[in-house]
């Protein structure tokens, strides 16, 4: 099978996204679609490991991740154990590895795995995270507005036109995600109260506002869909004038 990319992602993407199993005649990995319609075989996740197990031959290990949007279990086997079994409960941890399930449970199976030293890391792929999910949320907001305007079977004929969207994938897309309490104007107001002229740094503003980290990544990401903030320069974004 050709080797997939490994798509960046939040861990909610993941458990919130649709599972397709693998299918070896037709040579193709197993894969999930998150909500925003970002296909991913192989995942690079940031997470904290919060449990660990490692059997007595160390021939399998397996730990608990958790990025604050989520948990997932994340296994390895034989030679793989060797390069990361120095890993500790506490450890902030980059992931890359294939998406797998077993008895229903997603879990990633890892093929590479070490401890990030930077403590902003973990910021900047926020960040990043924004800036790639954007083009997608984008999309998943123009199939919301076509599907309010036809019939599904129309619907369905011009989402395959237009982007190439099968019927599952559509389902999963307009699924949709959690609802966010509102707090898109507190995140505006406070954005112009610190703005002086030169916008504001993003790592700032995660520790200024006291909200769920998690919860602030989805609504930058919202504001940027809607064209009221933008990113002025790497790391550096500020409220548009209205």
């Amino acid at each position: 099978m050709k080797r997939e990319p490994a798509i960046k992602l939040r861990i909610k993407d993941i458990l919130t996204g649709r599972f397709f199993p693998a299918d070896k005649e037709k040579m193709k990995p197993s894969y999930i679609l998150t909500t925003y319609g970002i296909k991913a075989s192989r995942v690079n996740i940031i997470a904290t490991i919060t449990d660990k197990f490692i059997n007595e031959d160390e021939s399998y290990i397996s730990f608990i991740l958790d990025d604050g949007s989520g948990a997932i279990k994340a296994k390895a086997f034989r030679d793989t154990v060797k390069m990361i079994k120095n890993l500790e409960i506490g450890d902030r941890t980059i992931v890359i590895g294939k998406i797998r399930a077993w008895n229903d449970e997603l879990y990633i199976n890892i093929e590479v795995a070490r401890k990030v030293e930077d403590p902003n890391y973990e910021i900047y792929r926020k960040l990043e995270l924004i800036k790639e999910i954007l083009p997608y949320r984008r999309i998943v907001l123009e199939l919301r507005n076509m599907r309010e305007k036809m019939s599904y079977d129309e619907f369905i004929r011009e989402a395959k036109k237009r982007f190439g969207l099968e019927e599952p994938y559509l389902e999963v897309l307009l699924g949709g995600g959690e609802e966010e309490k509102d707090y898109k104007a507190e995140v505006l107001k406070v954005l112009r109260e610190l703005d002086t002229g030169n916008g504001v740094d993003v790592i700032s503003l995660f520790e200024i506002i006291k909200i769920p980290a998690q919860t602030l990544d989805n609504i930058l990401t919202e504001l940027m869909s809607e064209g009221k903030i933008e990113e002025i320069e790497a790391g550096i974004i500020r409220a548009k004038v209205d």
